[in-house]
């Protein structure tokens, strides 16, 4: 046989595996479903328990970390993974807050007018009063580098300008426990939980009597009790974005296990405390994968902004607080 004649054989025998390599994977399917077979079910093989089934709108946002993630503010598929020190040095002008709006004035507005004029969209001084021209400006930069537009300079836009601040110098690590370490109320603690006076103290503003506070810049929840005593302290994985609205709330719903908007992410102990035009907003344990149960992320990086609204926790946590914040419990965001 010529070398010829040997080429068209193996060319016609190469054709012929990969028709039976696509015919078994077309099989493979789940023909019902439109999706691969050898999906899992969820961690909990009972019923989702739900107390005070939340509105339509309560599907918890922003745990998966999809490009298709619509955060109700800041959003961006292309800036949305991008971490604070990769874009800020440290001779340049930082924010001190965590948002800047229109009306607001400081050495923040300051430094975001500076970034604004050396990047080319305000052509005025920086007078360090946020007025409408600043706003407009914000408006048209968020535009052009596709972040969500409404005016308002979050994490996201402030990461694009290079004036958000390395956001370690705000988180308090405390060192892990020893093993079998449990708070006052005998609830073991995780690797990143503290408590007593091993715990960060509250900072200033943060409420009284019985309460979860919750400390956006630090990354880290505080569990009070009547007596104004620490029972808990831990970190958390919290939005990327300026969605998690400062104030007083009350817990409202509880699910467990409950689903990310998209259905890509299961969310095991659900505690809703903050409604948003498109899903809920609350504490649960690190999310899970539908398709594999594995999880998005690991408890040695729980101090990091990671999720697109809601507060991650380590499971022991988790397991702390769906006890602890039932329906009516009072949550101080800050």
């Amino acid at each position: 046989m010529s070398r010829h004649q040997e080429r068209q054989v193996l060319t016609f025998v190469v054709v012929a595996i990969a028709a039976i390599i696509g015919a078994v994977a077309l099989i493979g399917g789940d023909s019902s479903t439109g999706t691969a077979s050898g999906t899992t079910a969820p961690v909990e093989t009972t019923a989702p328990v739900v107390t005070e089934a939340p509105a339509s709108t309560d599907a918890p946002i922003g745990d998966d970390t999809s490009a298709t993630e619509p955060p109700v503010i800041e959003a961006s598929a292309t800036n949305q993974d991008l971490d604070g020190e990769d874009l800020t040095t440290e001779d340049s002008c930082l924010m001190t807050v965590m948002s800047l709006r229109q009306g607001e004035s400081g050495e923040s507005v300051v430094c975001l007018q500076q970034a604004l004029i050396d990047a080319g969209y305000l052509d005025s001084e920086a007078s360090g009063t946020f007025d409408s021209p600043t706003f407009a400006a914000v408006e048209e930069m968020q535009a052009d580098r596709d972040l969500f537009v409404d005016g308002v300079v979050g994490r996201e836009s402030a990461i694009s300008l290079g004036i958000w601040p390395d956001e370690e110098s705000f988180v308090t690590r405390t060192p892990p426990p020893p093993p079998g370490s449990m708070d006052s109320m005998g609830y073991p603690l995780s690797t990143v939980s503290s408590t007593g006076k091993n715990a960060p103290p509250l900072p200033p503003n943060s409420g009284s009597g019985r309460r979860v506070v919750y400390e956006r810049a630090g990354q880290r929840v505080w569990a009070i009790d009547d007596n104004e005593q620490i029972i808990r302290s831990w970190l958390v994985s919290g939005s990327k974005y300026s969605n998690e609205m400062p104030g007083t709330h009350q817990v409202y719903s509880r699910s467990d296990p409950s689903t990310a908007w998209n259905g890509k992410a299961w969310l095991p102990q659900m505690i809703r405390y903050q409604k948003t035009d498109i899903g809920a907003i609350g504490f649960h344990a690190i999310p899970l994968h539908v398709e594999d149960n594995s999880p998005y992320q690991t408890e040695a990086e729980l101090g990091t902004r990671l999720s697109g609204g809601c507060q991650r926790q380590a499971n022991a946590d988790a397991d702390f607080l769906w006890d602890f914040a039932q329906v009516g419990t009072t949550v101080v965001v800050i």
